[in-house]
């Protein structure tokens, strides 16, 4: 982030409009960031100086307000946007060190950027002379080429995010924070994002909150166009004015509020900015293309410091009562919205009274001039190219930093920006491309970019077992990992639906992006119903709950089971159950009471058979010796009395 701000450092301003001490000064973040001065604040976070402790050097430190630091939703896309933040390595990428929590405080840390941002230069020069916002916009377009690369897009491209350093470099920074933030459903910072970034906005975020590369192509075309005019193309009363105006307005030339400025500004702006994404430059590296084009039609920026390598950039005068005057200064003292009324009129007077004469008469000083000083620049340029010994660019691919120095530096070339990447092919350390490209003819005092291995890509999966399918799924995005197949098993350890284990196991390092398989538990294994049937109710019961099962009964009377024994089970013996499953058993109340019946006067054949057919047991006895009558007279148990079913009943015949 830029050092520069116009903020005080030492107080803040309360509700009640007092400038108080700003408590977080002095503070030690973590244990290791000491807060120094206040450098800005903005609508979703404060950014300070601090000094990180442990490798004492000089950063800033981004803390979230409060109210979105108490949104829990906020706090986790947060934390996965700034991970991905982090591995962009840039040249004009603003660097991510780390991010972390500290009690109420969330917090990132970054680059300490010196220098400012464009929206500082707008608001000091107005707008800028075409040649200079390209300039500007080229690492800009190399910055997003990067992050597109990578798999993800800003979002929020916009003068306050495009740093200019001391030292002539293009910064580009908050990569994946507005993604993060537009995550939060706090309304104090949803609005606070969109009065600060509507301007820049494309119609389908407006519309679906959708974004991809094309919609930074449209961030970086509004860009483009506030540089060389000095406003915004929408402006309206309120933010949701200016969003309507995205979805259901074209963007306009810049020449028609910029007069005389060229088409080919005109062609980058309507490329980058046609409503529908698909009329657009397709991405990043496509408009960067445009630009370098028109930059070549384009005379070399003038009183910004510019230097014509692609990776460097335009070196901002530090104060405003410079001596030098940018182009866009002159041009802002003489646009038709700054010139009084009746001086154009005046103008207008004198230019219909020239004759084809007089304008003949000025020509010829005016040829001369362009003749002179077309002169000089041939001049510079064979004084430029005979003065300096061109070479032949080695190759230093596969060589570490310091062997590919030691090798050019006999031929005045140096090794300039260094970045890193992963590689399946380059030793760690070891170079993997540079810039210019082996055997170029570059001039003594060229300084090479070259992107240096990391090694391998390499992310270890995540321990994710006790984990819902939602929670490992998201662990694994965090990791770079993807969810592969998904299967169930029994286990009697982990809970239902939750990851019992993966394929590769935990700690095994894949590339990005590699499928990870998961296994879900359906529980415990079923078990089969042990045989209880026959036993007593006690011991039926002790073994069903020894096994797992939880245990019902209820009773029936039986006339071949005992009182108190288990007649059957509900399900049957050897069914296969899920442990905790209820068990219903049946016990037996043994047989059951049967009626006898009046049996008085009944032949002796018809009152064996009748009770014989009731289950009972028949005994006759003869009280007299002989039966004259053969029947019955008297029987052993009352008729209309209950006896158990089996029992005896004796009869007496005469």
């Amino acid at each position: 982030m830029s050092d520069t701000a116009n903020v005080d450092s030492l107080t803040v301003e309360s509700s009640a409009g007092m400038r108080v001490a700003d408590p977080l000064l002095g503070r030690l973040i973590d244990g290791r960031y000491r807060i120094e001065r206040r450098l800005a604040r903005g609508g979703m976070a404060t950014v300070y100086q601090a000094v990180d402790l442990r490798l004492d050097r000089k950063v800033a430190v981004k803390i979230m307000h409060s109210t979105l630091a108490d949104d829990a939703a906020f706090v986790s896309r947060f934390v996965r946007e700034a991970k991905s933040a982090a591995r962009l390595t840039d040249p004009h990428v603003v660097a991510v060190y780390d991010q972390g929590e500290d009690g109420a405080l969330v917090y990132l840390v970054m680059e300490l950027v010196p220098g400012r941002t464009v929206r500082d230069v707008l608001r000091e020069h107005g707008r800028l002379a075409p040649e200079q916002a390209l300039t500007i916009l080229d690492p800009v377009l190399q910055a997003l080429d990067a992050a597109h690369s990578a798999g993800f897009v800003h979002r929020d491209i916009k003068p306050e995010n495009v740093l200019l350093t001391d030292d002539g470099r293009v910064k580009v920074a908050d990569f994946g924070l507005a993604r993060a933030i537009s995550a939060s459903t706090s309304t104090a910072a949803t609005q606070g994002l969109l009065i600060g970034t509507v301007a820049y906005l494309s119609p389908e975020q407006v519309e679906r909150g959708v974004a991809d590369a094309r919609s930074d192509v449209y961030g970086a075309g509004i860009l483009l166009y506030e540089m060389v005019t000095g406003s915004v193309p929408f402006a309206g009363d309120t933010p949701l004015s200016v969003a309507y105006q995205h979805v259901h307005a074209t963007v306009p030339a810049p020449s028609s509020i910029r007069p005389g400025t060229s088409p080919l500004l005109d062609a980058l702006v309507a490329g980058a900015t046609a409503r529908d994404p698909d009329d657009r430059f397709p991405n990043a590296a496509s408009f960067l293309a445009r630009v370098r084009t028109a930059r070549q039609s384009l005379p070399a920026p003038r009183a910004f410091g510019v230097t014509e390598d692609q990776s460097a950039t335009l070196v901002v005068t530090r104060h405003s009562g410079s001596a030098a005057t940018t182009r866009g200064d002159v041009d802002r003292g003489a646009t038709p919205r700054n010139r009084p009324e009746a001086s154009r009129a005046r103008g207008s007077r004198r230019d219909s009274t020239r004759t084809p004469a007089r304008r003949r008469r000025r020509r010829g000083p005016i040829a001369l001039i362009a003749l002179l000083l077309a002169g000089a620049v041939v001049a510079a340029l064979a004084w430029g190219l005979g003065s300096t010994r061109t070479v032949a660019l080695p190759t230093v691919l596969g060589l570490t930093p310091a062997a590919a120095a030691a090798k050019l530096t006999p031929l005045h070339i140096t090794i300039g920006s260094s970045s890193e990447a992963f590689s399946e092919t380059v030793t760690p350390g070891q170079i993997i491309s540079m810039k210019p490209a082996p055997d170029a003819e570059v001039r003594e005092g060229t300084s090479v970019s070259v992107v240096v291995s990391k090694g391998p890509e390499r992310y270890a999966v995540p321990q994710v077992a006790g984990m819902t399918l939602a929670e490992a799924t998201a662990a694994l995005a965090d990791g770079s990992l993807v969810l592969g197949a998904t299967s169930k098993a029994y286990d009697a350890k982990t809970p239902v639906d939750h990851v019992i284990s993966t394929t590769p196991e935990a700690s095994v390092e894949l590339k990005r992006g590699q499928a990870v398989a998961i296994v879900i538990s359906k529980g415990p294994a079923p078990v089969p119903i042990p045989t209880v049937v026959g036993k007593t109710l006690s011991a039926a019961t002790s073994a069903l709950k020894r096994v797992g099962f939880s245990v019902d009964s209820s009773e029936a009377y039986s006339k071949t089971v005992a009182l108190g024994v288990v007649i059957s089970s509900d399900p049957k013996a050897g069914v296969a159950l899920s442990l905790g499953s209820k068990i219903t058993l049946v016990v037996s109340k043994g047989p059951p009471l049967v009626t006898v019946p009046d049996l008085y006067r009944t032949a002796e054949a018809d009152a064996r058979a009748t009770l014989r057919s009731l289950g009972f047991t028949v005994v006759v006895t003869y009280p007299i010796g002989i039966t004259p009558f053969g029947r019955v007279v008297k029987q052993s148990a009352a008729a209309n009395s209950q006896r158990i079913w089996g029992s005896t009943i004796s009869i007496q015949v005469v």
